[in-house]
């Protein structure tokens, strides 16, 4: 699934930190989440596509990558990105 441009946008200018922000750790974490919740939504009707669910642990795992350095590294910013995507810890 790729993110249309217009979405992927909308995201990046919500969670960006400052105006030419476009890959601080907060927009990165909120583009995967955002594809991760839309996989998660496929694989309740499409059970047994295994390589998208490859794909998904994947993704999950950068995820936790970046959640991990930013709490090693700003753990406000870290508590305000779980909090406002709805992660668990």
């Amino acid at each position: 699934m790729s993110i249309d441009k217009e979405q992927k946008q909308n995201i990046i200018n919500d969670y960006r930190t400052h105006d030419a922000d476009t890959g601080s750790s907060e927009v990165q974490i909120a583009l995967l989440s955002t594809r991760i919740n839309y996989l998660t939504e496929h694989f309740k009707t499409h059970k047994k596509d295994h390589l998208s669910r490859r794909g998904l642990l994947k993704l999950v795992s950068e995820r936790r990558t970046l959640l991990d350095y930013l709490k090693k590294t700003d753990k406000d910013r870290y508590e305000k990105i779980i909090v406002r995507l709805e992660i668990r810890k």
